[in-house]
């Protein structure tokens, strides 16, 4: 019981982030816009970079939101594995594995960021979403509705 609740805390930390990071490649806000955005992922070579970065925002801000509330978490949390893996392989790479923690000009975030969370996506896909979610709700109403039905086979015998 108790690990449904730490499964819990890694998916709520996980889906505010991913919507803190779609939120801003879908709205100017935070120091960040689409088309700022757009040209990070231009000079990543990711074309066309701005129907990218929409569609990429809104597999964050969606998806982030779904794996917070827990609605198909194990699902949702698919393509934001995949968004990660592809961040690390086509920007993050060549930077090495640390982030730039001096933000000396001209040096771009190593990879260690997006693989925690590519580490914690895959950790939900393995567990779940854990308590209080939609997907715990859910499966409690077929757990229940399955012994509803396995009392009345049993009361006909």
């Amino acid at each position: 019981m108790i690990q449904a609740w730490g499964v819990m805390v890694l998916r709520l930390t996980v889906g505010a982030v991913f919507v803190a990071h779609g939120l801003p490649k879908l709205l100017p806000i935070w120091g960040a816009s689409p088309a700022r955005m757009a040209a990070v992922f231009e000079a990543a070579g990711l074309q066309p970079a701005l129907l990218l970065v929409l569609a990429v925002g809104v597999v964050e801000l969606i998806g982030g939101a779904a794996v917070f509330l827990g609605i198909f978490t194990r699902l949702m949390a698919l393509p934001l594995a995949i968004d990660m893996g592809v961040a690390i392989w086509k920007v993050h790479w060549p930077n090495g594995f640390f982030l730039n923690l001096s933000l000396g000009p001209g040096v771009e975030h190593g990879y260690e960021y997006a693989l925690v969370l590519l580490g914690a996506l895959c950790c939900l896909i393995l567990a779940g979403s854990g308590a209080l979610s939609f997907d715990a709700y859910r499966a409690h109403m077929a757990e229940s509705a399955a012994e509803g039905r396995a009392r009345v086979r049993q009361s006909k015998v």
